[in-house]
């Protein structure tokens, strides 16, 4: 049944992938984010857009009316920065909203969590979607997206069904976190391989992200009050990945093993002196960024099955690696 929706985050790589899916299943969309300048993009794919900061408009009330489902994509994605701009972003937008559209009659609500709420330093396989978040969180990002997840959870009732998903490590068109960064360790003339990178990553398809977020949308009354994980369903080891995307850039790059009890040391060291400094700049090694190359990290997609019906249908890894290869092409 075709629905109006939400689409919270619209300007990102994620939101635009939403906004398809949305459109693909016949549902209106109101798509919003900060970026007024990419508007005329999501209008072109069927989406009427309304820039909004949803932390600092004065009303919320316009963008949820006669709204049936908000999907909250919108946050502040990094692994650095100041405390204040992360609540301010992914707990106090979250909370205005959820206030917002339960007075306007919004029946569904979908947040999108992140899976850095599980990130530690120890090897964490199959988690399942009742798996103990890390305590405490590596990072304010982590821990602002924890609560901001619990919120939406709490908020569940018979009148606005609530879930959330955590997508692991999103690639793909519009990525401008993942591969960025991993292309900057790939140009560099030696790549640092905290424990040689024998940890097992996932990644995940904005293509099956947005899948499972609309699943997710669909059968949100079925599912509420629940938090489910989503990835591409296929480890790979941090080395291998390293050595292909190399290949992708056309780099040649020595790699070279860094204890990680040495690099763990000189993370606490960058993060103190960036807080001492109070430096906008991330430090050369932070340690949730540590923790997610040091440590492996994997889903049970069972339960993603069992309670959507999903299944990821691309190669996330591959996915990586061709927009690697225009990113190459393009510079």
């Amino acid at each position: 049944m075709a629905r109006r929706l939400l689409v919270t985050g619209a300007t990102g790589g994620l939101g635009a992938a939403l906004v398809r899916a949305a459109r693909a299943r016949g549902h209106e969309v109101v798509a919003t984010g900060r970026s007024a300048d990419k508007g005329q993009a999501l209008e072109a794919l069927g989406a009427r857009f309304v820039p909004a900061d949803l932390a600092e408009a004065r009303d919320l009330a316009p963008l949820v009316t006669s709204v049936d489902s908000v999907i909250h994509a919108a946050g502040l994605s990094a692994s650095w920065g100041a405390r204040e701009a992360f609540v301010r972003a992914n707990v106090t937008a979250t909370a205005r909203l959820l206030d917002a559209a339960r007075a306007a009659g919004c029946r569904r609500f979908v947040f999108i969590s992140s899976p850095s709420i599980f990130a530690s330093f120890r090897d964490r396989e199959n988690i399942g979607i009742d798996a103990a978040p890390a305590d405490p969180p590596l990072n304010d990002y982590a821990r602002t997206k924890l609560a901001a997840e619990q919120m939406v959870l709490a908020a569940d009732s018979a009148d606005m069904a609530c879930c959330a998903i955590r997508p692991r490590a999103l690639v793909g068109p519009g990525d401008r976190v993942i591969l960025p960064k991993l292309a900057e360790l790939a140009m560099r003339r030696r790549m640092l391989l905290p424990g040689g990178g024998h940890a097992r990553v996932e990644f995940t398809d904005l293509r099956d992200a947005a899948e499972a977020i609309m699943l997710a949308e669909d059968r949100a009354p079925d599912i509420g009050g629940i938090a489910i994980n989503i990835s591409g369903g296929r480890p790979v080891a941090v080395r291998d990945v390293a050595v292909r995307l190399a290949a992708a850039l056309g780099t040649n790059s020595e790699l070279v093993t860094l204890p990680v009890p040495l690099a763990r040391s000189i993370a606490v060291v960058a993060e103190g002196w960036g807080r001492l400094t109070r430096s906008a700049a991330e430090p050369v090694l932070t340690r949730y960024t540590l923790a997610t190359l040091a440590c492996s990290q994997s889903f049970d997609m069972a339960p993603a099955e069992r309670l959507l019906g999903f299944r990821p249908r691309h190669d996330a890894l591959e996915t990586l690696l061709a927009e690697a290869a225009q990113w190459k092409a393009k510079r």
